[in-house]
This record gives structure tokens, sequence and C-alpha cells, in this order.
């Protein structure tokens, strides 16, 4: 087959599944190297837009690459990597490729141009578990040095379904580099997790160990040498739905030392996985360690000892747990009394946000997100942990304590108190200012805001009006307006109604002093194509006192209508980035909305947000409603499905958890803009 023509090499991939259109821009590309988008339609005679179609799903498919540029080149993968990459996901045609991969390679040399050396930084979305699995498999392959995951049991068994691990046996440095992995293990995955074990072959450096205290696992993740990282965005709940799995992977060196470091202390506070599986087995954790199985007497042993505290009481427990302890007010303000501290770690919801501030008056309240094992911590000698939190309003006195763990082991009490401090120091206290309190239209004494700061702008920036109809609107109805969705061209946007379609998450996020950042609200928006301006991501940012300071969006046909109508007379007015999907992506799955951003966006004055993330996790109550407002000459009617949201803003310098008071999901979302 040495006489290949350039007809039977677009055949071939058209055979893995290109289209013809795909096929040609994939060639010339190969042929002519790094090209931009108005170049390839000029020279192909194509219409810009569809050959910017053509190029995403190219770049969906892993076989063009693009710069980080204001006006990105795009370059073809090298056909050598095309091949392997079908090899692995499509099996079925692996003894077609192998046979004749040779051939196509010698034909490809000749006419394809040496692609250029990059180290720009980009985004890739991977969708489906043979691709994603793929893609391990190929970290594996270039690690050099250590490859750590955080995963559940359920994603490793699958992993060596793949065949991901013998990418592991057969790698030529295998016992130098360093495989490090975090799952979780309980009795209903411990068999499979020990049968895994077993294959694991002893020649590798594999080590496991399993988070203390039930810390979250969020986000499972893949990272290889502190220079690439994978990380799932789709929930790690088994879904009835069966929802394909999709995931990011980036270069981006700032998104890589943040999840890193989130990494590094999972595993500084995590029990190798053989001790773990060990004390599942045996049920005893340690010496003087033991479960009370019977609930009275571990209700009896949990009241003496917490009520003879001398010096501290630790705690950390649910949302609702919260509200239990404010119910027991009295046995606490005598505690305070007698002095002992007391310090509470527990998500911060609007649910509890009124007894927080009563609590707060005898003890000390800090938020921490969802899925921490509850526990009590008295005098640095004792620990109870239990399944259920103490004082829960969804739960019988019985069943909370129920198989309660305890132990006096002085050494593991130790460690558990350490945990409990480096979590304290790294939480977030709950602040008077929520997201409520600066976007209702209530004055200002109602909301009890300190007097020396100034959300006047904030006020007047949001005033929204809650409409009647919200009282008869249901979930379908906002669902069926999206899925029936009618198009309002916004070509004439300053006569004609415009109206967006799709999800939008906000939040307030009070950053902590080495951030380098005052006090931000950030907004973002996910529209669809059957909006006016078509399918477009948008990122805003607020700054107190200045308003809108900055934003970045993915669609250049809507930057003249933000400009001239949105965010006329603010900072971002000035202000406004176009970004490509490289650069910057917001996904929605179910509740959850995930935003990431690889370049540094410029605030104002000496501020800038550096390439960060910030994940918005749906819960509670979910509300349906309609609110209107005016912005510049504009009606503007909001229909949504809405839910307060758990906030975490992976920043360069450390994790940012805000309480579920400060962030919400607009999940379904319906936006009008009349003139």
């Amino acid at each position: 087959m040495a006489g290949l023509s350039e007809t039977t090499i677009k055949e071939v991939l058209e055979n893995l599944g290109l289209t013809g259109k795909e096929a040609e821009v994939y060639i010339f590309l190969a042929k002519r190297g790094p090209q931009k988008g108005v170049v390839l339609a000029k020279q192909l005679k194509k219409h810009k837009a569809q050959i910017y179609r053509i190029l995403k799903r190219l770049q969906t498919k892993g076989l063009v690459e693009s710069t980080l540029e204001a006006t990105p080149r795009f370059t073809a993968v090298p056909f050598e990597k095309v091949l392997d990459q079908f090899i692995k996901i499509k099996q079925e045609e692996a003894a077609f490729i192998e046979k004749t991969k040779k051939d196509w390679l010698n034909h490809w040399k000749k006419i394809s141009k040496p692609r250029i050396q990059q180290s720009m930084e980009k985004f890739v979305v991977i969708e489906g578990s043979k691709r994603i699995y793929s893609k391990i498999a190929e970290m594996i392959e270039n690690t050099t040095i250590k490859l750590s995951a955080i995963s559940t049991v359920k994603d490793l068994v699958r992993a060596e379904q793949f065949g991901v691990f013998d990418f592991a046996y057969n790698h030529p440095l295998k016992t130098e580099v360093k495989f490090r992995f975090l799952t979780e293990i309980n009795n209903q995955n411990l068999k499979a997790i020990k049968l895994l074990k077993t294959k694991l072959r002893t020649e590798l450096n594999f080590k496991g160990r399993n988070p203390d205290l039930g810390l979250s696992l969020f986000p499972r993740m893949v990272v290889r040498d502190e220079e690439e990282i994978l990380f799932f965005i789709s929930t790690r709940t088994d879904s009835p739905t069966k929802e394909r799995e999709v995931c990011l992977s980036t270069n981006c060196k700032s998104l890589v030392q943040a999840f890193s470091k989130v990494f590094e202390d999972l595993w500084r506070n995590s029990t190798n996985i053989e001790k773990k599986i060990e004390e599942i087995e045996t049920g005893i954790k340690a010496p003087k360690t033991f479960i009370i199985n019977d609930a009275g007497t571990a209700k009896n042993r949990y009241s003496e000892i917490v009520n003879s505290a001398n010096e501290e009481i630790l705690m950390m427990t649910s949302s609702d747990g919260l509200i239990g302890l404010y119910k027991n007010l009295d046995s606490l303000k005598d505690l305070a009394e007698k002095d002992v501290s007391i310090k509470v770690l527990a998500p911060i919801v609007n649910k509890n946000l009124e007894a927080t501030q009563h609590l707060s008056k005898f003890c000390e309240i800090r938020h921490i997100p969802v899925s921490y094992v509850q526990t009590t911590l008295v005098d640095g000698e004792h620990l109870f942990q239990f399944k259920t939190p103490p004082f829960s309003q969804e739960a019988s006195e019985s069943s909370i304590f129920e198989s309660t763990f305890y132990s006096n082991d002085s050494k593991y009490v130790e460690r558990t108190r350490i945990m409990f401090n480096d979590l304290w120091k790294r939480s977030q206290s709950p602040s008077k200012i929520t997201l409520d309190s600066i976007t209702s239209r209530k004055s200002r004494t109602q909301i009890s805001i300190p007097k020396e700061t100034d959300y006047s702008i904030y006020f007047k920036l949001f005033g929204w009006t809650k409409d009647p109809k919200s009282k008869a609107l249901q979930e379908k109805d906002i669902i069926g307006k999206i899925v029936n969705a009618k198009k309002y061209p916004g070509e004439n946007w300053q006569k004609d109604v415009l109206r967006y379609y799709g999800s939008s998450a906000k939040a307030i996020i009070h950053p902590p002093k080495n951030f380098g950042l005052p006090d931000l609200i950030i907004d973002v928006l996910k529209f669809n194509s059957q909006s006016s301006f078509g399918a477009e991501d948008i990122l805003s940012i607020y700054l107190m006192n200045y308003g809108t300071v900055a934003t970045v969006q993915t669609n250049p046909a809507a930057i003249d209508y933000r400009k001239k109508v949105v965010f006329a007379n603010t900072p971002a007015e000035n202000n406004i980035q176009l970004l490509k999907h490289e650069e910057f992506q917001v996904r929605v799955h179910g509740n959850t909305l995930f935003c990431a951003w690889t370049t540094p966006i410029p605030l104002i004055k000496n501020y800038i947000l550096p390439p960060a993330c910030i994940l918005f996790e749906g819960h509670g109550e979910l509300k349906t409603g309609i609110i209107r407002s005016i912005n510049n000459n504009r009606k503007q009617v909001t229909e949504y499905n809405t839910l307060d949201a758990f906030v975490t803003f992976f920043h360069p310098s450390s994790k940012y958890s805000g309480p579920g008071t400060d962030g919400t999901v607009a999940r379904d979302l319906i936006f009008t803009s009349i003139p």
C-alpha cells in the first residue's frame, strides 16, 4: 500500500467515523501546518461559520488542537496518535487498523508538515467511558514521576476491565514511578477492592489510601506529574438515567497545582488501605476502640462525657444537626458558662442560618461541605462518630445512636483532633452578608448588613420584584418552555425582544487573605442554541462599590448588546473578553454547574482573577418562580427552577468552600429582555 493516495487517506478517516468535510479539513491542516480559521475558510472556499463548526467537532474527537492566542491557530494531531486512539476505543476495527497502519504512516510522512511544538494551555472535553479510560491509559504511558488518582472503587474496577492497569505493568519505569490512589472503602465494596488488590502486581509501586473522616471524594480526578489533569464533572453516584461520563482534561499549570494540593491534603489525612480493610473486617479500629451497638447505652455514654467536658468540645455535624443543637441550647449555655470552648463545623444553609446566628453567641461555628462523618471530640480524650448526626431532625433518637463508634485511644483521638483543627483553619465563618441579603429589595436594617459596607450598587443592580404568577407556576412549566423553545433572533436587539434558554449560577465569595482578592460576586450563565444570540457561556464578576468589573464570554455576536445595554456605565463595559472553549467552559449536569477558565481575568485596579474553577452543587428544595427587573430601559423577566447551592472555588493558592447561603443554581432558566 506504499502508493496510497490522498483520496485513500480520506476514505480511511471516513471509515473511522469522520464526515467527508471533517476529513478534508484535517488533511489540509496536516499538509499546510497550523492555520487560522479565517484562512482555512478562504483556502477551502467554505463559509467561516461552517469551518468553525467542523473544527469544533474535530477538537471534540481529539483530532485537532488549537493555540490559546487571541486569534487561535488550529493544528492536526499527529496521524499516529489518531490511529492509536481509534485502536483503543474501537476494538472491532483494531485488526484492520493495525494491518494497514504502517502503509498509512509511510504515506502520511510524505504529505504532512512537522507540527509546531506546543506548550500552550488548553481544555479538552472527553465524553464516554471508552475515550476516558483510553485517555487515562495514555497519561499512565507518559508518566515519569508520579500518577495520583481520586476514584471510587467502582471506577477502579472499570479501569481494570478496560485494561488501564496493563499500561502500568508494561511501563519502562514501573518500579520508579509512584502510582497513588485514594478511594473510599466500606462493607459494600470490600470484596471488590480485595479482588482488585490481588490483581495489582507486587513489582509495581502502587499505594492506596482511604480518606479519614469520610472526606468527600469530589472531584474524581487523575493528575500526571503535576503537568496534566483529568477530572470528572459528571455525577459520581449511580444514575438511573445512565448519563455518559464527561471529563475535562487540561494542562493549565494553575489548575493542575490547585487540584494537586487537594489531592495532597486528602492523602495526608488518610489511612493505609490494608489497615482500612483490616478495620472493616474486624470492627476494631484500634486498641480501646469499639462499636456501641445498643442505642440507649451509646446515648447515656455520649451525654455523660459531653456534659462532663472541662476544656473543649469539637463537633462536626450536618445542617439538620445544627438545628438540633439550637433546640438543645440550654445545655450549650451551661457548658459555655463553665468556660468550655465549643467549636462546631457544619454545612451552613439558609434553613439553619437563624439557628447558626443564635448558637454563635455561645460557640464558634464554621462552614464545611457535606459528606463528613458526624464526629464529637471531648477534651482531646474521647471520640464519638455517628452514622446519623446527633440531634438530627430527620432521624429517631434510637437510630442516631445506633452502632456508635467510640474511642479513647490517645493516638487515634489526637490524630482526629489534628485533622479537625486543620479543617477549622481552612473553613469559613458564616457571614452576615449573604447572597440573598445583597440581591433582595429589603432595607439595610432588615438584613443587618454592617454599616461600613456600601452595597447600594447591588440593591440598585439586582432590584428584583417577584411576580404574583410565581405561585401558580410549576417545575414542568419551565422545562416545557425550554423543550419547546421559540427562538427570538438577536440581529436587531435595539428594538426586538430577546430570549435566552439555559442555566445559571450565582455566588458571593468571601476569599481568605491568601487569595489576595476582595469580596466578589460571580455570575455564571450557560445558554443553548435556541437563545437569541445562539449558544454561549458567560462569566461576570462584581466587586464591592464598583458593580460589574469584568465579563468573559464565548459568543462574539452578543458583545455589542452587552456592552451597550447589560454592562453600560459599569467598568465591565470596557472589559469584555471573548474566550475560546479551550480557555473557558461551563458544564451543567443535573443540579450541578461547573465553570473553569485557563486565562487570567483582569478586574479593576491591581486585582486579577487567576485561572481557576468554581463548582455549584444544588441542594434542598427546588423553587420555581418569575422575577422582574429593569436595566437600562429594558424590562427583564426571569423564569426559573432554582436551588440553593454549596460553592467550591478552586483557586491556585487553595480551595475555598462557601456555605449554602452564598450560592444558587438556576438549573432551568428562561430570561427575556424587552425594550
